[in-house]
Order: C-alpha cells, then sequence, then structure tokens
C-alpha cells in the first residue's frame, strides 16, 4: 500500500514546537516586501535571516528565477531584508529537489540571526526494519546529511524507539551524550529530544527533521530549521493538520489524484498506466521498460474504482503533454472489468482524447467489458496478453513521437 504524506511549510513546523516549549528563533511570516521590512524593523534582531517557504529541499543552494541565489539571506538591514523578497515572492525557486519547473516562493519567514557554535542534525522518522520510530542525529549538523552519511557514515547514530514504551528520558540523555551535547547543554538537549518526540507522536507524523540543533555562547540550545512531514490517513484525528496542507506547492495532477483518491506519481516517460493494484502497477511499469518504452507514471486506481474515478484518472495522465499512449491493465477481483470499460469509453468521449488506449482486462466480467469497449464508437485497441499490450503501446508511443515531430496530428480513438 502506497503511504500517502505531505509536509508542511517551515514556519508551520516552528509553531509545532514553539507549542510544545520547545526554544526556535523568533520570526514571523510575510507575504509582501513591505510587510518584510515591517518584521526586520521589529524583530528587535540587528541582523536577520529571510527564509524562502518552499517545499523543496536544498532551499540555501537553489536559484531563483529573478537570479538570486540562494533562498537563505542574511540581511543587514531592513531595506536589505525588503530588497532580497522581493526577488523571492512570486519567483520561482529552482533547487536539486524541484528540477527545472521550480517551486513558486508566496511567502517568506523572517527570523532573527543567532550565532551558534556548533550544530547538529536530529530527525525522527519511520523505520520498516525496526518497524517502529527511529532517531538519527550527528554532531555534523547544518550540512547534508545525504553527504555525511555517504562519507563519514560513523558520525550518524541511529536509536530505534520501541512505540509502546515510548522514548524515556535515560534514552533521550544517551543520544544528546553520544551527539557531543557539553555539559552545560545536555539537559536542555535531553528535553528537548523528548519534547520532539511528543510532536512526532503527537501529530502522527512520518519524521520530524531538524537541521540544524545549536548550541549558543549563552548556554541555550536552539531548534533552528524544522521540517514536518505528515501522514495523511490520520488526518482524521487532526483536523487543524489538515488545514496546513499548501496545495499551490503541488504538482497540479497529484492535487488532482489526491482530491480523487487516487494514487499517482508522475515519471519523465511517453506511456501512462492505469492500473489497479500497486503491485501490478510496478511490474506494468517494468514490462513496458522491458519492451524498450518509459512509463509516464504511476497510477494505482485501487480495488474499488468507479467509472468517474477512472475518468478523473485518464483526466490526470492526459494533462502530461509528453503522454503518447495510455496503457490500462485491469485484473479484475474486487475491480469489475465492465467499471473499468464504462470509464475508458466515457473519459474517450468526456475528455475528446486523441492519443492511443491500450487495453488489457483480465477477471471479474471481463466478457462484459469486452462488449462495452467493442460497442463503443472508439477505437480502443484490445489485448488480452499483458506481453503484447506492453508491446503494442510502446510501438504506437513510439508512432506518435514521430508524428508530433513531423507537426501531423492523428486522433487515435477516431470512430472505426
Amino acid at each position: 500500500m502506497q503511504i500517502k504524506h505531505f509536509s508542511i511549510h517551515e514556519h508551520q513546523s516552528m509553531q509545532l514546537l514553539d507549542q510544545h516549549g520547545i526554544r526556535t528563533p523568533q520570526s514571523r511570516v510575510a507575504t509582501t516586501p513591505i510587510q518584510v521590512h515591517e518584521v526586520a524593523s521589529t524583530l528587535g534582531s540587528k541582523d536577520v535571516v529571510v527564509k524562502a517557504q518552499v517545499l523543496a529541499g536544498g532551499r540555501g543552494k537553489g536559484l531563483f528565477e529573478s537570479g538570486l541565489k540562494g533562498g537563505v539571506k542574511i540581511a543587514y538591514s531592513p531595506d536589505e531584508a525588503k530588497t532580497i523578497a522581493a526577488n523571492m515572492l512570486g519567483h520561482k525557486l529552482i533547487t536539486k529537489q524541484t528540477g527545472g519547473a521550480g517551486v513558486l516562493c508566496n511567502k517568506v519567514m523572517v527570523s532573527e540571526r543567532l550565532y551558534p557554535r556548533r550544530e547538529y542534525y536530529f530527525a525522527i522518522t519511520m523505520d520498516p526494519t525496526s518497524m517502529g520510530p527511529i532517531i538519527i542525529a550527528s554532531n555534523q549538523g547544518g550540512v547534508d546529511i545525504e553527504t555525511v552519511a555517504a562519507e563519514t557514515p560513523e558520525a550518524i547514530i541511529k536509536q530505534p524507539i520501541d512505540i509502546i514504551e515510548g522514548l524515556n528520558r535515560d534514552t533521550a540523555l544517551s543520544i544528546a551524550r553520544k551527539v557531543g551535547f557539553g555539559p552545560e547543554y545536555i539537559d536542555q538537549a535531553t528535553d528537548i529530544i523528548q519534547k520532539l518526540y511528543s510532536v512526532f507522536i503527537e501529530n502522527d507524523a512520518l519524521m520530524v527533521e531538524i537541521n540544524p540543533m545549536t548550541e549558543d555562547s549563552n548556554g541555550n540550545v536552539y531548534c533552528m530549521d524544522a521540517k514536518v512531514k505528515l501522514d495523511t490517513s490520520a488526518l482524521f484525528r487532526h483536523k487543524n493538520l489538515a488545514e496546513l496542507r499548501d496545495w499551490s506547492q503541488e504538482d497540479p495532477r497529484d492535487v488532482a489524484a489526491s482530491k480523487a483518491d487516487l494514487n499517482y506519481i508522475g515519471l519523465d516517460g511517453s506511456i501512462g498506466c492505469l492500473v489497479n493494484g500497486a503491485g501490478l502497477a510496478m511490474s506494468t511499469m517494468d514490462i513496458i521498460k522491458l519492451h524498450g518504452g518509459l512509463p509516464a507514471n504511476f497510477l494505482d486506481v485501487g480495488g474499488g474504482a468507479t467509472a468517474d474515478q477512472v475518468t478523473q484518472a485518464f483526466q490526470i495522465i492526459s494533462s502530461d503533454q509528453h503522454v503518447n499512449a495510455v496503457l490500462v491493465n485491469i485484473f479484475g477481483g474486487i475491480m469489475r472489468c465492465d467499471v473499468i470499460a464504462k470509464g475508458i469509453v466515457a473519459a474517450a468521449d468526456q475528455l475528446k482524447l486523441k492519443i492511443p488506449i491500450i487495453v488489457r482486462l483480465q477477471g471479474t466480467r471481463v466478457e462484459d467489458a469486452k462488449a462495452v469497449i467493442g460497442a463503443s464508437k472508439f477505437h480502443i485497441l484490445s489485448c488480452d496478453d499483458l506481453d503484447e499490450a506492453a508491446k503494442l503501446a510502446v510501438k504506437v508511443a513510439s508512432i506518435v513521437s514521430l508524428a508530433k515531430e513531423a507537426s501531423v496530428e492523428v486522433d487515435f480513438t477516431l470512430p472505426i
């Protein structure tokens, strides 16, 4: 089963930490350069840090469309903070995680500037090996943790936590000592680690990441940055958290799929896939690649999809301009093949689809499904064998690609 999740913005994550009594820098959110100037003037900090609020990693090394380098910038005056914000707000930030499309920055967080003497990495996530929460920590914070893990794996500390027993103070103290907190900071660090675990558990989080957690010269421990990933399936217990989701930061196809209760992941290929069941979807993508094609997506309609959901699935797939063919692979158990067939025909009609559709149906009411497709006015290609269906999908996708290169429009769903 695919785990559905979403991340919330840094300023929202910081608010969760504040609610649990965890020390964070003073900060406020702004949506215009004028607001940024006002915040920088009243925050009470000589210098401020302007941080782009986008749901993508690697902000610090990113590049804005405006030409500004970096999504985390120090400003030495309110005027400079305003100028920096003007080059962030309303512009897309491109990072190693966003790809060339980038992510639009609609707001920034203006934070007081602090001066840490040491930086640490700390995270809590779910571990499939221990089948429960695991704490990951390092004395090399403030940098890319993947790089640390690759180059100095001995600097990474991992501590599985029994989800029934929870995180006791002795274990939290042990982690703080192993990471290297000094004697004057150890009690604070232990307390913060326990409170972060409470944030994780009480909000049904899938990840809480702090990078960096710091010591300052005044004897204080701060969480300077926070990233929280939430479990969508647990939101019925957290209506307040559901309201934090920023749909504007997500791929419109992902948004549409989520609202239609479909499992969708966009890929880089040219053959759209509509399948029921995650395992069958993976094998469908594999067989497409085996025959020289590339899947354009992972899309699992599940076992109880309606004809309307199938139509919505086709709308999501066809919205990708790189899709040159669609392969439908359904094994009907709980899912009835005739429902899928009706959805396919409805999609071809309502969406005015012109790309070729290859259908392989097996299982419950498959003969009824074939009758529905056969009686339709659309030329939908049908195969009983998955291998043959995949070969056909690769072949017709190649034909469509050549037609596009020649600027020739071909309607593959015209009446026979």
